[in-house]
């Protein structure tokens, strides 16, 4: 039976990956505009919002990542929701 999650956690998991897809995408175009001062600051705004939005969903729903790039805290928290590749 598949686990019903709250609207929050599509919403959050949404906005997450939107905002690492204009991550990857600046980071592109950086690679061959390595002076364009606008975009690196687009780039570190976003970067800020997406590990903000990363603390904030993995405070709910638990890690996003592993190898040390996400904190657990008293209650292991891996499995217990699905991947973002599972929903």
């Amino acid at each position: 039976m598949k686990q019903q999650l709250p609207d929050e956690f599509y919403q959050l998991l949404e906005e997450i990956q939107a905002l690492d897809f204009a991550i990857v995408e600046l980071t592109l175009y950086l690679d061959t505009h390595p002076k364009d001062l606008e975009r690196m600051q687009q780039y570190n705004e976003l970067a800020h919002q997406s590990k903000q939005l990363k603390q904030q969903f993995e405070a709910k729903y638990g890690p996003l990542q592993q190898f040390g790039n996400s904190y657990t805290d008293a209650n292991w928290g891996w499995g217990t929701y699905p991947w973002p590749w599972q929903i």
